[in-house]
């Protein structure tokens, strides 16, 4: 089986570029998740028909948004769309200055045979750091708890851009970030907490050191091509699930999206 993760950075774009169609012939994925859709189902030409759709849009137009498409022939068990209400309660998420993050379509889980798939499309710190808090004291432990709600029931696997480079070996320029979006104490915390509750880095399991492994590149400086970049794309499994572990990759070399694809292989 292989399970997909891909932030398409508006999916109305790849589409029309020809990119996603040349991918999904190309890959074939069993299961593949998509954050930052950037739009609601049918407005995207995908015509996909050997999947079923499962998607979260944002309330707001043209932001954020996430998906999983499943091939028809794996059964899904159950769906649910965003973060629980008990813990967006509990972590008050509804109380941030941004607006609700939980209406901004930002998880999507499945409920298949023997596990749970989640794509997350966590929310950025921004710029100036005015997010981080929300990042730090509700959205990651509110997602974590989740997770472990989860796993009571069956293993899971979560993915998606996490919007966070966990260790120096995750972004090519780490000394000069330290303390900026994506790099700071705090977001890096979010990733050790998800690890010191059992959760498998899975590109990590097979590549545990060493840099210029990336998933995402600014549009500036040519830093694509000269592979200056951030890993902040992940799969994550639970250890239940490391036996059919098989393989863990990334896709750098596939186009359309700031991001490029992350890739899992069960047995």
């Amino acid at each position: 089986m292989k399970l997909i993760s891909w932030n398409v950075n508006g999916i109305r774009a790849v589409v029309k570029k020809g990119d996603f169609q040349a991918f999904m012939k190309a890959q074939k994925p069993d299961v593949l998740c998509l954050q930052e859709t950037k739009a609601e189902r049918g407005q995207a030409e995908v015509d996909l028909k050997e999947y079923e759709e499962y998607w979260n849009s944002a309330e707001k137009k043209g932001y954020s948004g996430t998906a999983i498409f499943v091939k028809k022939d794996i059964e899904v068990l159950g769906e649910e769309y965003g973060l629980p209400e008990d813990l967006c309660k509990k972590y008050k998420l509804h109380e941030d200055d941004y607006g609700d993050p939980n209406k901004e379509g930002r998880v999507v889980t499945l409920e298949l045979d023997d596990f749970f798939v989640v794509t997350s499309y966590t929310p950025n710190s921004k710029d100036d750091l005015s997010r981080l808090k929300l990042r730090h004291k509700q959205w990651d432990p509110a997602f974590l708890e989740y997770m472990k709600r989860l796993e009571k029931e069956k293993p899971v696997l979560f993915c998606g851009d996490l919007n966070v480079a966990h260790t120096p070996d995750d972004l090519a320029n780490p000394k000069p970030n330290v303390g900026e979006h994506g790099f700071t104490d705090e977001e890096r915390e979010g990733i050790s907490h998800m690890i010191n509750a059992g959760f498998v880095d899975s590109f990590r399991h097979f590549v545990p050191k060493g840099n210029g492994h990336y998933t995402w590149w600014t549009h500036w400086a040519n830093a694509r091509a000269r592979n200056v970049g951030w890993r902040i794309d992940y799969w994550f499994v639970s250890k239940k699930l490391l036996p059919r572990l098989k393989k863990a990759y990334i896709l750098p070399d596939v186009m359309g999206s700031d991001h490029c694809p992350v890739v899992i292989e069960l047995k």
